[in-house]
């Protein structure tokens, strides 16, 4: 029994050192490698991000190309994972189909065993490029379409929505594709990369501590608030109610509003202010802005009666809704993205690796407690 006990969830509690990522949750700040998320959103794309995140630093321009290349030459699927995404039934959700493809990955994948940096880094080009064809191919298979071919000469958020929908995105739907996985690229040390360290520092595999991330992610606390948060657009506009009063109303009953607060922002999300300029800009190039003129209300509201900022989920719901994604894809696009980060995080631990072994604060009957024999009881 200690004296000095962690805070329930270890809120607050730093686990560990990294240069990857740094938050300031008093400011509102989001940076990569010291890097502002507002100049990666606005300046960067996902594959300089992704180098940035890999390697410390941003690319010269021979190194992007190099690395946007490699990326993309990694765009290639063993007829083994085509065939469980063929076998697995339709009703499955995609994120427990990525849980079990990625882990079937790591049978066909011939650097499993070796954790150097170099293989690393060779199994996280292949998992980010694979994570995005995996959630495309068995969303196509369970509509019963045609699995789309991967196009090596786009960019890595082009080629997703090209898999996805079967038509070349327009040059508005891949930037803002592109900026919504910049914006999810890493956050520091948060339940699904904990999950990744964890298991890397047991010396396990690459592919095991992101299917252990994909299998933290699946829960609803860290990555379905975007899901919850469509599913109340779409139950207000079924029941042609007024948003505001909807929402009234769920706080009347002690509802809770999914897409608003943070465990670590203490003002705006940062990435939400990105997410919320691209919901009203895809609104208008597709002629219909209701999505994001009902987010609107409702940020005003829940934010003059509760305090409370949306967060990155809140618009990225609209935003993905009016880029034609299903919301059991919300979270799947999450690991899409995440995956950069996780690679950077188990890539990291195993550079400089010590197990990640915790202690507990025993709460149980006091020592000693005599044993009493079956008859006895």
């Amino acid at each position: 029994m200690s004296n000095a006990v962690a805070p329930k969830g270890l809120e607050g509690i730093v686990a560990t050192t990294s240069s990857i990522c740094w938050i300031d949750g008093d400011a509102g700040v989001l940076s990569y490698r010291g890097i502002d998320i507002h100049d990666l959103a606005d300046k960067s794309t996902f594959e300089e991000t992704t180098y940035l995140l890999w390697n410390g630093k941003l690319p010269n321009q021979a190194q992007l190309s190099e690395f946007t290349a490699n990326l993309a030459a990694a765009r290639e699927m063993d007829p083994a994972i085509v065939k469980l995404l063929l076998e697995v039934p339709a009703y499955a959700s995609p994120m427990e189909v990525l849980r079990t493809a990625v882990s079937l990955l790591s049978i066909y994948d011939a650097d499993e065993k070796d954790c150097t940096h170099a293989a690393n880094l060779r199994k996280a080009f292949r998992l980010t490029a694979q994570i995005p064809m995996i959630v495309a191919m068995f969303d196509r298979i369970r509509k019963g379409q045609p699995v789309i071919e991967a196009d090596k000469s786009l960019s890595h958020a082009a080629n997703f929505l090209w898999m996805l929908n079967g038509v070349k995105p327009s040059d508005t739907a891949t930037r803002a594709f592109d900026i919504a996985l910049i914006l999810h690229a890493d956050h520091e040390l948060n339940a699904s990369t904990f999950a990744a360290r964890v298991i890397a520092a047991t010396l396990s595999d690459m592919h095991s501590a992101i299917t252990g991330a994909i299998g933290a992610l699946k829960g609803p606390l860290h990555g379905g608030a975007n899901e919850a948060t469509m599913k109340l657009l779409y139950a207000i506009e079924k029941a042609g109610a007024d948003p505001v009063e909807y929402v009234r109303g769920m706080f009347a009953r002690k509802e809770k509003i999914s897409g608003f607060g943070h465990r670590v922002y203490h003002t705006e999300d940062p990435r939400a202010t990105h997410l919320r300029r691209m919901s009203e800009e895809l609104g208008k190039a597709a002629g219909d802005t209701k999505w994001f003129d009902m987010s609107s209300k409702i940020e005003q509201f829940v934010k003059g009666e509760k305090k409370l900022n949306a967060n990155v989920d809140f618009y990225s719901a609209s935003t993905y809704t009016t880029l034609g994604i299903d919301i059991d894809l919300f979270t799947p696009i999450f690991a899409i993205s995440r995956i950069s980060g996780w690679a950077a995080h188990v890539i990291e631990q195993h550079d400089d690796n010590r197990l990640i072994r915790p202690r507990a604060d025993y709460t149980g009957p006091a020592y000693p407690v005599t044993y009493v024999p079956i008859p006895e009881r």
